[in-house]
């Protein structure tokens, strides 16, 4: 007697239990590449002149600061021309003269709210394979300038 009480008390307690269904959610990818009728034309403009500017200290060893309408306060802090003298030292001893940039591609950063331009940047010297990365904010300021070894891809 007590086995078949113990048998149906396990049988309802199999029986009741609760099956929990699963529900993903499918989140938009957090960094997608533009499309070049999705970029804000002003904003690249700004992108492309103000990285020439940090660039063009190289040639002409003068950086005229950014102002607050330009740059966030930590890039207006962290370049200084005696930082961006000592960087444009190395490069111009490896890749030469710097000579322009030309657009690769345009990322959005959906986290950050961030738009990311990649250029590639022309030097004088053939071994140079260089990109700048220009980080501009929703407030069309430079957020952060990088300077990368060109790689496919972000």
């Amino acid at each position: 007697m007590k086995k078949i009480v113990m048998f149906f008390c396990v049988l309802a307690f199999v029986g009741c239990k609760t099956k929990k269904t699963v529900v993903e959610k499918v989140e938009a990818p957090k960094v997608f590449m533009l499309t070049v009728n999705e970029i804000n034309s002003t904003q690249k403009a700004k992108a492309y002149s103000l990285g020439k500017r940090v660039l063009m200290t190289c040639n002409t060893s003068k950086f005229t600061p950014f102002s607050a309408t330009e740059a966030t306060a930590d890039v207006r802090k962290n370049t200084t021309e005696a930082r961006l003298t000592q960087t444009c030292h190395k490069f111009r001893l490896k890749y030469g003269e710097f000579k322009d940039l030309k657009l690769a591609e345009v990322w959005m950063d959906n986290s950050t709210g961030q738009t990311v331009y990649r250029f590639k940047a022309d030097y004088t010297k053939p071994i140079a394979n260089k990109e700048l990365r220009v980080f501009m904010n929703n407030n069309n300021q430079v957020a952060a300038i990088k300077s990368l070894d060109w790689k496919a891809g972000l």
